[in-house]
């Protein structure tokens, strides 16, 4: 028993001692620690803004920022503020870091990570150096990479807008689609804020997209930087529009507008190629086509290929030039090919032809998709020749 308890004593100092040592120790290299953390995140920090003597976190919760800026840092002498963002390319998780000074110039930008497979995206922040935002809008885009450079010149922006707002400014950091939503609002009150962008079968010249609102009130017609609100009726609701005709013919036109389906068996190995086909009054060619994507030719880097198509509708005049495209189904990677379904990318091939449809920009990092995605539109002009009886 006295042997034990003799046992005991000892393991207890043993361990207290152990623990004294162990406290000691993070005693003293705690405060390294600290300060090598500090040091580290201080010079990420400089990277963007080297004149920085020191930086502190700021509260933002309080401020209505970008959606994208996440953490914001100060400069302790006034300098101005380093702006964290998260944004996306054709990818997700693509962080920047940008500096703004107290005079509305960026004194560098960075990218700190990304899902992006284009490496030219890690030295593109040289550009906005020394830029303020009309600088910034300036600054050309990558070609092949047009998605991705935007994305990182967008998140400047919003930098620069923060920087704003922050130091007591107000600027409109509403996104794309909440402008669109508000100038269609605008345009069409009797719409109830709720719209559908229609699928276009015949050209309507002067007209970029049309909007109907989902209680079929009426329209809204895009014609360049205006937005027209036209009753069901075909009445325009929008002052100062001098050639109402053209709305009130275009409203008749979409109203009159009928589809003839095409029976695809009629034509040898067309149904291999094409989901489904049909023919407007007018003489022009709406077809959903098949594109081999990464979905089946895909492998292991990713993902196993999931065996579906991309599936395009596309409209088509006679003459073989694009209507209006969009992506009907798809089953590419997230995060890379799944990029195919944002309008962004298929809206590239409107107006395109039967010559130039490959002339636009590319998915990063999923040449796969972009590649089945231009098979798809080539086999919707190849269906049209067959059922033209092979005049192209």
């Amino acid at each position: 028993m006295k042997t034990y308890i003799k046992n005991l004593a000892v393991f207890v100092c043993i361990c207290s001692v152990i623990t004294l040592l162990l406290a000691a120790t993070n005693f003293i290299t705690a405060p390294v620690i600290e300060e090598n953390q500090n040091a580290a995140a201080n010079a990420a920090l400089l990277q963007v803004m080297p004149e920085g003597k020191g930086f502190e976190t700021a509260d933002i919760s309080t401020f209505s920022l970008p959606a994208t800026v996440t953490e914001v840092h100060k400069e302790t002498s006034g300098l101005g503020y380093v702006v964290k963002l998260t944004t996306a390319g054709y990818g997700s998780d693509f962080v920047i870091m940008c500096g703004v000074n107290s005079d509305g110039v960026v004194t560098g930008a960075v990218c700190l990570s990304s899902n992006e497979t284009l490496s030219k995206e890690k030295t593109y922040g040289e550009n906005f150096t020394d830029k303020d935002a009309a600088g910034v809008e300036a600054v050309d885009t990558i070609s092949g990479a047009t998605k991705t450079t935007e994305a990182y010149k967008n998140a400047v922006k919003d930098a620069l807008n923060a920087a704003i707002i922050l130091g007591g400014g107000s600027v409109d950091i509403r996104t794309e689609e909440e402008i669109l939503a508000d100038n269609l609002d605008a345009a069409f009150p009797a719409g109830e804020k709720a719209f559908e962008k229609l699928f276009m079968v015949d050209l309507i010249e002067g007209v970029d997209a049309v909007y109907e609102a989902t209680n079929k009130a009426g329209y809204v017609f895009v014609s360049g930087e205006q937005f027209i609100g036209v009753n069901a009726d075909g009445t325009v609701v929008t002052e100062g529009v001098t050639d109402t005709a053209l709305y009130s013919d275009a409203v008749a036109a979409i109203k009159a507008s009928t589809l003839e389906d095409i029976d695809i068996s009629a034509y040898e190995g067309l149904e291999k190629t094409v989901v489904s086909a049909k023919k407007t009054a007018s003489g022009n060619f709406v077809l959903e086509t098949k594109g081999a994507g990464y979905g089946i030719k895909g492998g292991d880097e990713y993902h196993p290929a999931s065996g579906e198509y991309i599936i395009v509708r596309v409209s088509v005049t006679p003459d073989f030039r694009i209507i209006d495209c969009l992506t009907v189904s798809e089953a590419e990677t997230d995060g890379l090919g799944d990029a195919c379904a944002d309008e962004s990318f298929y809206s590239q091939f409107v107006g395109k032809t039967d010559e130039n449809y490959k002339e636009i920009d590319a998915i990063s990092g999923a040449t796969l998709t972009t590649n089945g995605y231009t098979q798809a539109i080539e086999r919707a002009f190849s269906a049209i020749t067959t059922m033209n009886g092979g005049a192209r």
